[in-house]
């Protein structure tokens, strides 16, 4: 369980500095916008060609979760910033239909992926897995900046000349690389709470599904059945958030992720109840619609709550601050599962973080109001 889940771990890990790199380095000219975005695919690409040749689990946490895993991040964040500089008004669309386009890959990649494991081996998966980021690093050089850069580099020029002493310069350039100010804002500090705690069960569905329908309705031809319902309902639910978001003002599209996290909780605890296979599939039709609507919306209300142009670092902050939590909630659900000798604990317990922090979600509109209240 802690080689997928370090992989995401690290995606999300890593979100901070990819959000300084994104800010400072790509905020000049488009090649080097290109630059973070590129160089991330490079890596991940090296991560998943080199896991291919590795013949311990103690060298693939290394090649698969730490080299794949970063190399993602730098790959996929540039990916959410860029369109904030490309549309506005029907900014939730087009995050639905760039966020749709993976489900394009993921529904058939399951099935995909039996066969191939099947005839070629695990080793030679990996390398036809490597060649989609290879296309990657070449996708990447599409990407060119519309709106005014955020770094000033005259300003960075005069401080540099300044008649200022080492210890001065040093915290004004990690001040300006690691811009904290967003965490002064209440209601940003109140969702990325919110959303860091919802996310401690977020994975445990998607990486235990499939084990736990062998386990107890010994089904295994079928079982590819499931990746394949989640991913096609996520695509369709990113589509449907992503328009339903640019008809929705302001913060009340919080909303969306409230309603998408309290289900995904009450589903999750869903799970042990079904009878039979076909219950599971239901659940999991409604779980991908769940994911899409959290995915597709999580952009639109980062520039609603600080803007375009300090987006980059407040998506990138909160995904560093769910790293911790949605990498230890796959391990916990394996432990309760050696514990209890079935998986009805771990989905038990995946579906309590995302109804709490649905419910956190919920105050930010209120607070954001309140304070609207005092300003006038």
């Amino acid at each position: 369980a802690w080689v997928g889940s370090l992989a995401m771990g690290m995606i999300f890990f890593c979100s901070p500095i990819v959000s300084i790199f994104t800010d400072r380095i790509g905020c000049t000219t488009p090649t080097t916008t290109r630059a973070p975005p590129a160089t991330g695919a490079a890596i991940a690409f090296i991560g998943l060609l080199s896991s291919s040749f590795t013949k311990s689990l103690e060298v693939r946490y290394f090649t698969y979760g730490i080299l794949f895993g970063c190399g993602s991040s730098f790959a996929f964040q540039p990916s959410l910033v860029i369109l904030g500089h490309y549309f506005k008004r029907r900014l939730g669309l087009a995050n639905g239909i760039v966020a749709g386009g993976s489900c394009l890959i993921s529904v058939p990649l399951p099935f995909f992926l039996k066969i191939v494991g099947e005839a070629i081996g695990l080793a030679h998966t990996f390398q036809v897995l490597s060649a989609l980021m290879l296309i990657q690093i070449f996708l990447s050089m599409t990407y060119r900046p519309i709106l005014p850069p955020s770094c000033d580099s005259q300003r960075d020029g005069q401080d540099k000349l300044g008649s200022r002493s080492m210890r001065q310069q040093c915290w004004s350039q990690t001040r300006k690389y690691f811009n904290l100010r967003i965490f002064r804002r209440k209601t940003y500090r109140i969702w990325a709470f919110g959303i860091a705690t919802a996310v401690l069960g977020y994975l445990v569905p998607y990486m235990n599904l499939v084990k736990y329908v062998e386990k107890r309705f010994q089904e295994t031809k079928k079982d590819w059945i499931l990746p394949v319902c989640l991913g096609a309902m996520s695509g369709l639910g990113r589509l449907i958030a992503g328009r339903i978001g640019d008809c929705i003002p302001g913060l009340k599209k919080i909303y969306l992720q409230v309603a998408s996290f309290v289900l995904l909780g009450i589903l999750c605890m869903m799970i042990p109840q079904c009878q039979g296979f076909e219950g599971v599939i239901v659940i999991c039709l409604f779980l991908g619609l769940c994911d899409g609507f959290f995915t597709t919306i999580m952009a639109p209300i980062a520039f609603e709550l600080v803007g375009p142009m300090q987006a980059s670092q407040a998506i990138g902050y909160l995904m560093g601050l769910m790293a911790v939590p949605m990498t230890a909630g796959t391990p916990i659900a394996g432990y309760l599962n050696d514990y209890f000798g079935n998986y009805d604990a771990a989905f038990y317990f995946a579906g309590v973080p995302p109804i709490i922090g649905g419910l956190v979600l919920s105050v930010v509109p209120l607070v954001h109001q309140r304070m609207l209240k005092k300003q006038r």
